[in-house]
């Protein structure tokens, strides 16, 4: 019997993302460890992970049906073929012997074009039906198929980007793609053996030991059905076994791969500092580990392959050496002795072949538990069910007596109050550590605040917490610190700000920000690709994109957060005015730590290790002589002392 159907086709693959490096762990929500686990270090039972595929297939219950009937029907047609056969055989040993005894009264061309050679017309018919409801059942199923990987992707896709900052960071991205990819491909495998290999095999057994009753001595069944009873079992007991080899090869696999994307990611890293042969080393650990299991896995296979055929070939021996005393004995005939042989064969080739099936069977369930462990993370920032979208009017932020902590032992802000009035800026400054970058996660809700120890942020009245992140997101814009862009053109990065504009909008973006000069200025333009997190780029050009981004976004609550960082001197100056002319009658949170961009806030907030110590303008806390006072005049010496250079440092690939 031929092997047919996608099962024995090819394999096909699926899924990347980018995270910066934050701090792990929100305390004020408790989530236990446990539920927030990358990966679960149980995994469930075959029908745990099967089960949540099966409302997938019940979409298409229609075309399930018509498939499972083709099905049927290429099995009683592959059933009628060694039954034709034997008919065959029967009457040309009948023709022969007639012709032996010299009694035929027929030449043997009168004979074949007589019963025989309708029979061999039936034969083909018969070969030919089983093909053509074999290639039905494919037409009928691909679909259902290709849509059950397709909904699933896409439901795993969409709700990594639904889980929180913490999950995000305690991955490894290649690992996670790898597991995506393995586990699509594990759901057509399982459906593709599942519908043509196994449930096949099982209709033809069905069949096979019914017509042995029927139409032989219940002998054959018994045999047959003892011999598919113990290969079975041996099968399922030794592949149980297998399994963990398998499980084994799988997190090496994984351990591998994200280690080899995580040294290719931090490529300059590696180069700065020589370390090629460390990180070839490091990788090519992981590779022997999973050599040495992969090599496990191959001498459990061989011994489970031995076996399997042992079998098969006891039963077989047992089955035509009845056959045969029957046919000596006058009971059977030889087409009786053809028809058994070939029915063994029908049964034992798939039989061989399903052993195969139920090793990648177990395998793709492995691969699928994985992918479904990633879909059953646990959402730790989730919106309150019918939770509304956010109505802006003024835009008035308010931070009312915060507290937060990334982890339980260290507290990140204490009692953290102060209002941002509509069409107003805000300035925090404070040395590094201080938990001014942490407010802007709080206001994107990277992580929620404890309803009862955490204070509330409120913007226009509305806690963030009750409205849904979606309608917060759109209506907050921010120019991170540091700016990750996707590996496409210039173009794209800066039309993600707002993916339905208009070309001319982008580039009046692109203007406002000082960047549209130098994108005109390169061969491609606006199509000049960025490269891997936009390493193309300098990193005052990235910083520039990514303003323009924000520009075009046009939200009117605006957060920069070391707008200006990457900038130098003269460039900064530029942009600084056009980011106050964007800012101007929107609500902006400005986190800074050059004191020069910020003199011209309406409040400036300065944060020592996560409390307000002093607020202000600019001016009254200068009179004040604090913290901000002494911050003002070490930067002011800084800057007599080492000017900076009037051109950027470290010009891109792309600027080049």
């Amino acid at each position: 019997m031929q092997c047919a159907g996608p099962a024995c086709r090819g394999r096909r693959a699926a899924a990347n993302s980018g995270i910066s490096t934050l701090s792990p762990a929100d305390p004020m929500r408790r989530t236990p460890s446990s539920e927030l686990s990358p990966i679960s270090t149980q995994p469930r039972n075959d029908w745990q992970t099967i089960l949540p595929l099966l409302p997938y297939l019940a979409t298409y219950k229609w075309r399930v049906a018509f498939a499972l009937s083709c099905l049927i029907g290429a099995k009683v047609a592959n059933l009628g073929v060694p039954i034709v056969m034997k008919r065959i055989v029967d009457s040309l040993a009948s023709v022969q012997h007639l012709t032996a005894l010299g009694r035929a009264n027929d030449s043997p061309g009168i004979v074949l074009l007589g019963g025989v050679g309708l029979m061999v017309v039936a034969y083909a018919v018969v070969r030919l039906s089983t093909s053509l409801f074999t290639e039905l059942r494919e037409i009928l199923f691909s679909k259902v198929t290709e849509s059950a990987v397709r909904q699933l992707a896409l439901k795993v896709f969409r709700h990594l980007h639904a889980l929180s900052l913490r999950f995000h960071l305690e991955r490894q991205t290649g690992g996670m793609s790898r597991d995506i990819e393995r586990g699509t491909r594990g759901i057509t495998q399982l459906i593709s053996y599942s519908l043509y290999s196994i449930l096949p095999t099982l209709v033809e057994v069905g069949l096979v030991l019914g017509f042995f009753v029927v139409k032989y001595e219940a002998y054959y069944a018994v045999v047959t059905f003892i011999a598919l009873a113990v290969y079975i079992v041996f099968t399922v007991k030794v592949t149980e076994w297998r399994t963990h080899f398998r499980r084994t090869m799988n997190d090496l696999d994984s351990k591998a791969n994200s280690r080899a994307i995580d040294s290719l990611l931090n490529y300059e890293t590696v180069k700065y500092f020589g370390n090629e042969e460390w990180e070839a080393s490091r990788y090519d650990e992981n590779l022997k580990r999973y050599r040495t299991a992969a090599i496990k896995s191959q001498r459990s296979l061989s011994a489970l392959n031995f076996g399997q055929q042992a079998i098969i070939g006891t039963g077989l021996v047992f089955i035509l050496w009845r056959a045969t005393q029957g046919v000596m004995a006058g009971r059977l005939t030889l087409g009786d002795l053809v028809l058994i042989n070939t029915f063994m064969l029908q049964l034992y080739i798939p039989l061989n072949f399903l052993g195969v099936v139920y090793r990648e069977l177990k395998q793709s369930l492995t691969d699928m538990d994985r992918m479904f462990t990633l879909l059953g993370a646990a959402q730790e920032v989730p919106d309150l069910e019918g939770a509304p979208a956010l109505r802006v009017s003024g835009a008035q932020v308010r931070f009312e007596h915060v507290n937060f902590a990334y982890e339980p032992a260290r507290q990140i802000l204490h009692d953290v109050s102060f209002t941002i009035a509509a069409g107003t800026t805000t300035a925090v400054v404070g040395h590094s550590g201080s938990g001014k970058s942490t407010l802007a996660r709080l206001m994107f809700r990277f992580y929620d605040l404890d309803r009862a120890t955490g204070g509330a942020i409120t913007i226009d009245g509305q806690d963030i917490r009750d409205v849904t992140q979606d309608s917060l997101r759109a209506s907050i814009g921010i120019v991170p610190q540091d700016t990750v862009l996707f590996n496409d053109s210039i173009y794209y990065n800066i039309a993600y700000g707002r993916p339905s504009a208009t070309r001319e909008e982008v580039i009046a973006a692109a203007r406002a920000a000082h960047i549209h000069e130098f994108i005109e200025g390169l061969p491609k333009g606006y199509d000049t690709p960025v490269g891997e997190r936009g390493l193309k780029l300098s990193g005052g050009e990235k910083q520039r994109v990514a303003i323009a981004r924000t520009i075009l976004k046009n939200p009117p609550i605006l957060l920069f957060d070391e707008a200006t960082s990457a900038l130098d001197s003269r460039s900064e100056r530029a942009i600084q005015h056009e980011l106050d002319q964007i800012a101007r009658e929107r609500t902006t949170l400005i986190i800074a730590h050059r004191l020069s961009t910020v003199v011209h806030a309406q409040q400036i907030i300065v944060m020592d290790k996560g409390r307000i110590v002093e607020r202000g303008t600019h001016a009254e806390l200068l009179r004040a002589n604090g913290l901000f006072a002494q911050m003002w005049a070490l930067q002011q010496q800084r800057t007599t002392e080492a000017p900076e250079s009037a051109e950027t440092v470290g010009a891109g690939d792309a600027g080049r």
